[in-house]
């Protein structure tokens, strides 16, 4: 089960999730989307590339890496996509708006690494 529980509630033990099967990210974990510049297919804007970000959402269930899948790599595993949100002072230092406004885009999980903050 996802949650590490029994259907009653009571806590699993021993259990070892395989890679890609649980998260790495979660809800208002800080990351940065990654600034690598692979040849051929890729999903993620070049413009969001370096930039800082807060994860809001886990996108569930986890999925192939469409990357990989479109040279045939991918061999069935799967990683999670995340919904982040990029403060739009990231991508425009100059903007005057709201510290709140931003820019949401989904990225998946090898795109992103961890930032303390």
């Amino acid at each position: 089960m996802r949650d590490n529980t029994t259907p009653a509630g009571n806590p699993l033990t021993g259990i070892v999730f395989a890679e890609g099967e649980r998260p790495v990210f979660g809800p208002g974990d800080k990351a940065r989307i990654l600034a690598r510049s692979p040849i051929g297919h890729y999903r993620v804007p070049t413009y969001m590339r370096g930039k800082l970000c807060t994860v809001e959402k886990v996108i569930e269930p986890a999925a192939v890496d469409n990357e990989e899948e479109a040279f045939g790599r991918n061999v069935g595993s799967k990683r999670h996509y995340y919904r982040v949100a990029v403060p739009m002072s990231e991508i425009w230092p100059e903007y005057k708006g709201p510290a709140t406004d931003g820019l949401r885009i989904e990225i998946y999980e090898t795109w992103l690494e961890r930032v303390s903050t």
